[in-house]
């Protein structure tokens, strides 16, 4: 059995009017509850819910400080490449959008991790668009024999892989894996994905099978807030993380919330998040789950990060760029989306630091 078979089980419209059917009755439910179900987090990412969003506040905080004390967890992306075969009309990779391209060689990527060592990260995010033909696995095993002897753990953002693939990796020191639906709407999918691999619904579904079959040590979900109805895909989404926690175990898992940025591209979402309605999907989903990590990346402003980072989050990025080489030479032209929080980590650690708080530069557990 995979995660299909349970995802054939629910129809979105039948869940979107489920979660606008909730009522503030439903929601003070799951704030007393014990260990709230997928009923209950339905209730909370209702719009009922928005009105208790300081309790959600205050006791997402009170839970993510018992499970992982006064700590953020620091993370910076590497982009390898920004080559990509589909054609995604949300990102500034797309095939159909006219930028230059580039593929970083090895001595170009040990030039960019002297830069990300020198701010103090000893574990690495790498990033490519999807071109398998380009950045594929042959490219990734050298990427990765050159890495292991500078991080610790070495995570990887790329197109989705085979089970065996992904073993193979793990092998060469690969930590974790994330991999995005970007929406579970099945029917409007194919709206925002217009060709390339990407195009196969299932086969992205079903990715997180195949890291847990691998066994990876972390898997990271999550949807692109903007394309469709946010609460309705972070339904599906909580619901593939509950199968999955139950399936696989043993492995971690952590979820970020992207919401769309400028990028190349003509591209506007017809469904935005506001802050206060990330915040509250933020709350609900540490509610929902006490153990899963929670990310909020650099897409977001550095004064949204300072005001919720007590409230739920237990990993950001710092420093980041989104196009291959920025590190080194920074070139908007090859960028994948503009980032909002333009802070050095240096800054990012301040902060953290003012609230009373502890960065940590990697996972506690090692490799090497």
């Amino acid at each position: 059995m995979s995660f299909e078979t349970i995802f054939n089980q629910y129809s979105w419209a039948e869940v979107h009017e489920s979660i606008l059917a909730k009522t503030s009755k439903d929601v003070e439910y799951a704030l007393a509850s014990p260990k709230p179900d997928l009923e209950d987090f339905k209730a909370l990412i209702s719009p009922a819910g928005l009105p208790y969003l300081e309790k959600m506040a205050q006791l997402s905080s009170d839970i993510t400080r018992k499970r992982f004390g006064k700590t953020i967890q620091l993370y910076i992306p590497l982009y390898l490449a920004n080559m990509c075969e589909n054609k995604c009309v949300y990102c500034g990779f797309s095939a159909e959008n006219k930028i230059k391209r580039k593929i970083l060689s090895i001595d170009e990527i040990m030039a960019e991790v002297k830069v990300i060592k020198a701010m103090g990260y000893d574990h690495i995010l790498l990033v490519t668009g999807e071109a398998p033909h380009r950045s594929g696995m042959d490219y990734f095993r050298e990427v990765f024999k050159a890495l292991r002897p500078h991080f610790a753990q070495i995570s990887l953002e790329v197109q989705p892989l085979d089970t065996h693939e992904y073993a193979d990796l793990i092998a060469l020191g690969l930590h974790a894996v994330y991999v995005y639906q970007e929406t579970y709407n099945r029917d409007n999918y194919l709206l925002y994905h217009k060709g390339g691999k990407k195009q196969d619904f299932l086969w992205r579904l079903e990715t997180p099978d195949r890291l847990g079959l691998a066994k990876v040590h972390k898997i990271g979900l999550g949807i692109l807030a903007g394309l469709e109805d946010w609460r309705t895909d972070s339904f599906f989404c909580a619901l593939h993380l509950n199968y999955l926690e139950k399936t696989y175990w043993r492995t971690k898992y952590s979820l970020s919330f992207p919401r769309l940025r400028p990028h190349q591209g003509l591209f506007e979402p017809q469904n935005p998040m506001n802050d206060k309605q990330l915040l509250q999907l933020i709350c609900a989903y540490r509610l929902f789950n006490n153990e899963v990590e929670i990310s909020i990346s650099t897409r977001e402003s550095a004064v949204y990060r300072d005001n919720i980072m007590k409230l739920g989050i237990t990993t950001m990025s710092a420093g980041s760029k989104t196009e291959p080489g920025g590190y080194v030479v920074s070139n908007k032209e090859l960028e994948q989306f503009a980032i909002s929080d333009e802070r050095s980590p240096a800054e990012v650690q301040q902060m953290i630091k003012t609230q009373g708080f502890e960065v940590v530069w990697k996972d506690w557990e090692g490799f090497n």
